[in-house]
């Protein structure tokens, strides 16, 4: 009866490592790619994306990318594209009713990051009111000035601003769900408080997604530094972590202006796993 007792003692306390083990276990992540905004066609990126004018006669067509990462069941979508009223550049199809398509609400998005405060990434963010906005301090501080600078549109995430959702101003890194599937990475320099998000998938692996820490494969190959960035050194100090950490672990790093990086996703409504 004693032993038969230790026996089972043992086999409760093994039991209840083996459920903790498992409750631990983080949840399934899925990564999609959704068309935000219309492209112009190639542009010249000699002039305005090469302070060293690096690329005389190269033509580039960019185009304007958000992401949905689901996470358990919880959803986070990074950036928002272009506004629905930005002219020819506008979205096709809003980001709501591509949501639609993949049966997600917006009441059901509980982030919303931003890689940066440029209209271009932050577009259709209002539109997704009831989502916590993750932002760089260093950008949160640009939009919310008493005079913001020429081009940048704080009423663009004017429903934060206002105090009519929860807002975390990101100062450095952030493991977004506690985890360490998620996380947005520091890459100062574009702006002052630009982040990259980093994704770690089962089956792909990880996937970091450049905001605009570099516009295409060029300048993110080469070091190369758009003229209106805030700050060359820490451009290039950003790029050059992003690389190692790409090394490190191996990841795809996918730069979402650039066209040719497309198809290292799923093409819509299919995700990465």
């Amino acid at each position: 009866m004693h032993r038969f007792l230790i026996a089972l003692v043992l086999a409760g306390a093994s039991a209840l490592v083996s459920s903790s083990t498992f409750a631990q276990s983080p949840p399934d992540v899925t990564l999609a790619r959704l068309d935000c905004g219309t492209s112009r066609g190639p542009v010249d990126v000699n002039t305005r994306f090469s302070d060293t004018y690096s690329y005389a006669g190269l033509k580039l067509p960019f185009v304007f990318s958000c992401y949905l990462v689901k996470h358990g069941s919880d959803y986070m979508v990074w950036d928002t594209g272009q506004s629905m009223s930005a002219g020819e550049v506008a979205p096709k199809v809003s980001l709501v009713d591509l949501l639609a398509q993949l049966k997600v609400a917006p009441d059901q998005v509980k982030y919303v990051g931003i890689s940066h405060y440029h209209g271009d990434h932050i577009g259709q963010a209002n539109s997704l009111p009831k989502a916590t906005l993750l932002i760089g301090k260093g950008d949160w501080d640009v939009l919310t000035s008493p005079k913001p600078p020429t081009g940048v549109n704080p009423q663009l995430v004017s429903h934060w601003i206002s105090n009519g959702g929860a807002v975390e101003p990101v100062p450095l890194d952030k493991d977004v769900f506690g985890d360490g599937t998620v996380i947005m990475m520091y890459t100062p320099g574009h702006t002052p408080g630009h982040h990259v998000l980093l994704v770690k998938l089962s089956q792909m692996g990880s996937v970091i997604l450049s905001g605009d820490l570099a516009h295409f494969h060029e300048n993110y190959q080469n070091d190369g530094v758009p003229i209106f960035n805030t700050d060359r050194a820490q451009t290039i100090a950003s790029i050059n972590r992003v690389k190692a950490i790409a090394a490190n672990t191996k990841a795809t790093v996918i730069i979402q202006h650039d066209a040719r990086d497309v198809g290292k996703l799923p093409a819509f409504p299919d995700s990465a796993k």
